[in-house]
């Protein structure tokens, strides 16, 4: 079981509220490349993991994932918590605050609901490993986006860069835990060949 730490991983501490960030930045919480996916991926990979020391990069990389939800949950909060009823109409958050009030929903910025398809568990060691290096590419990219988009608010822009950091963390940790599967399989079950596909029933 895990010990929960009652702070987050990195200090949110936002002064000024902005609805429409509070927009874009909600996709990292529940959109396609977010951090509910995230967590819910590597955590429901690791079960068929066939070697230990992955399984263990599996739970440490998906625990972490739901610190970072966490984190983004904090940051949505504290840009709408202060939003007058004209700032919720002006900024375009009407839509979304009929629903939900100003109260953390997991859903991509474009509005589509987050949903178990924005993760994969193939139960193959190779496929789940590659899955997982390009999802830390794609939140990576998405993080990157983010960045363009706050670079004038420093409050925002600090969080947002360190999870694009730990992004590029989790990919070079996937990467090396590709690689002791590589060394651990036999050659011969190895992607071009399989002997158990050479046999056909006549």
């Amino acid at each position: 079981m895990w010990n929960y730490e009652k702070r987050l991983q990195f200090p949110v501490n936002i002064k000024n509220p902005n609805a429409m960030l509070a927009q874009a930045i909600l996709s990292q919480y529940g959109g396609p490349d977010g951090e509910l996916g995230a967590s819910m991926r590597y955590l429901s990979q690791r079960y068929s993991m066939p070697y230990n020391e992955v399984a263990g990069v599996l739970t440490d990389i998906g625990t972490e994932e739901l610190a970072h939800l966490e984190m983004v949950s904090t940051i949505v909060h504290q840009l709408t918590r202060d939003l007058s009823m004209e700032e919720i109409e002006k900024s375009g958050f009407a839509n979304y605050y009929v629903d939900h009030t100003v109260g953390i929903w997991p859903m991509a910025a474009g509005g589509i609901p987050f949903n178990s398809c924005e993760f994969q568990s193939k139960g193959d060691a190779i496929t789940d490993l590659f899955e997982d290096m390009a999802a830390e590419q794609k939140a990576r990219s998405t993080y990157d986006n983010i960045l363009r988009l706050v670079r004038d608010d420093p409050d925002v822009y600090a969080p947002i860069k360190f999870l694009r950091a730990r992004e590029i963390v989790h990919f070079q940790r996937f990467g090396e835990a590709l690689r002791i599967v590589q060394d651990k399989l036999d050659s011969k079950n190895f992607y071009a060949f399989n002997p158990e596909f050479d046999k056909c029933k006549s």
